[in-house]
């Protein structure tokens, strides 16, 4: 198009024959000017006015920059907004028809632009198209030589952590009891078993291993026993809150029927398709997630994890048996004020509390779980800051109703597929998500942190 206009205006004087060449009077009357020119051949198509930063699409058709880039922003798609033709690559400037139009409107081009200037929200989208187009370029250019290295580095540190995570297992024998003692039923427990039970109450529970083993305590016998039992010899333990905390559990034990789980892999083992739910869910959805245990596994699940976080004002010296009773009580309203503010404002915040708390038995996994959480917390801080700084704070209970529809729709998906998914895939989901989500939450924050404007498609 800007090679005929060029040929029209030549032909139509200012490019004549060599051999006659025209008067000074023919000159001035064929010499065209803008006002014999069409305004409309240089309008944008979605302004309808004079094109600035002409930009041309693969298509042809002629854009506006700064309208391209609103029109980028608003569809989160790379087409064009006439035809709907994807455009391949990075739209740049078409600068002959930007000289053109500069030269031919130099006052209607100079004043658009001063008004694109004086616009925040236009120069903010251009940024974010050009930041865009910038690491759309830097990808393509560095996808060969990235890409072999970053997945090298993936490979090497998930066969890390998978050592790590089985020689950890292999080298413990408590394990495999422990797997065997929340796996059996409480009625088939030996007397060993029973001792195995008590010890993992505390080391104040030692006291009394040894009238258990003498009296040949199995698991029918314990169901039996009660705060009278207990008071008398030959078990003979006076102290009342010693009493207490293994009524306690032995409560517990017989609602369960099997000894509840003290740890992330105990309670992997009986509750395998729960904790691979869990563990997407309160990364995808942590407010969510909490309020379902909540509702349906409050005293089993909720009420420990809201005693570790938040946990009760204790006094100096208060033994270890109190701090376990008190971990079996209804929570106090300070509790649940502190609870409250970290599950609006810091749910995350929560998580790393409850892995911090178990440090001292899941070392490695804890440390996996906190940076996990801390990286969370950015990338949503950089998703409300984006809502903020754009203007669309309003869109904010759409969007939370749209994630609630789309949670309680992948839940219900879960719960269909469980049965069918073999157990050694629950498996290999499990520990991606537990070890392999930080290394991905890691590229995700530097994007952001780097580009914090620039909204990927």
């Amino acid at each position: 198009m800007l090679h005929q206009m060029e040929w029209d205006l030549f032909d139509n004087g200012l490019g004549g024959s060599m051999e006659d060449p025209p008067d000074i009077s023919e000159s001035s009357q064929s010499k065209p000017s803008s006002t014999n020119i069409s305004e409309h051949e240089f309008s944008c198509h979605c302004c309808y006015d004079i094109l600035v930063n002409p930009t041309t699409l693969t298509c042809g058709h002629n854009f506006c920059r700064h309208c391209l880039a609103l029109w980028w922003e608003s569809s989160h798609k790379n087409e064009c907004p006439e035809c709907r033709e994807k455009w391949e690559g990075f739209p740049k400037i078409n600068i002959l028809l930007r000289d053109a139009t500069d030269k031919l409107f130099t006052e209607v081009v100079q004043r658009r632009r001063e008004e694109i200037q004086a616009n925040p929200k236009t120069s903010r989208s251009l940024l974010a198209f050009q930041r865009y187009g910038d690491n759309l370029g830097r990808s393509r250019t560095n996808q060969h030589k990235g890409a072999g290295f970053f997945f090298s580095g993936v490979l090497t540190a998930l066969t890390c952590v998978a050592v790590i995570v089985l020689v950890y297992h292999w080298s413990s024998g408590v394990v495999e009891q422990q797997d065997m003692l929340i796996s059996k039923s409480v009625s088939h427990w030996t007397t060993e078993e029973v001792v195995s039970w008590l010890e993992l109450l505390g080391p104040w529970a030692q006291l009394y291993r040894e009238p258990f083993q003498q009296e040949n305590v199995n698991g029918r016998l314990l169901l039996m026993l009660g705060d009278e039992e207990l008071l008398k010899p030959p078990y003979s333990i006076e102290n009342q809150a010693h009493r207490r905390a293994i009524l306690a559990e032995l409560d517990r034990v017989k609602v369960l029927g099997v000894k509840p789980p003290h740890n992330l892999w105990e309670y992997k083992v009986t509750n395998a398709g729960k904790s691979l739910f869990l563990l997407y869910a309160l990364k995808r959805s942590p407010r969510l997630t909490l309020f379902y245990l909540y509702l349906f596994d409050y005293a089993e699940t909720f009420l420990p994890f809201l005693h570790t976080c938040c946990p009760a004002i204790t006094h100096i010296g208060q033994s270890m048996e109190s701090s376990f009773l008190n971990a079996q009580l209804e929570p106090s309203w300070r509790q649940w004020g502190e609870f409250l503010v970290k599950y609006l404002l810091l749910p995350y915040q929560l998580i790393a509390e409850f892995a911090w708390d178990w440090l001292a038995v899941h070392y490695w996994t804890s440390r996996f779980i906190i940076v996990n959480a801390m990286l969370l917390s950015v990338l949503e801080g950089c998703a409300l800051w984006r809502l903020w700084s754009r203007a669309r704070i309003r869109s904010l209970p759409r969007k939370m109703w749209n994630h609630l529809w789309k949670m309680l729709s992948q839940g219900f998906a879960f719960a269909l597929l469980w049965p069918f998914v073999p157990q050694f895939v629950c498996n290999c989901l499990f520990y991606w998500a537990l070890y392999f989500s930080p290394i991905i939450n890691i590229d995700l924050v530097v994007q952001q942190l780097m580009h914090p404007e620039t909204q990927a498609l």
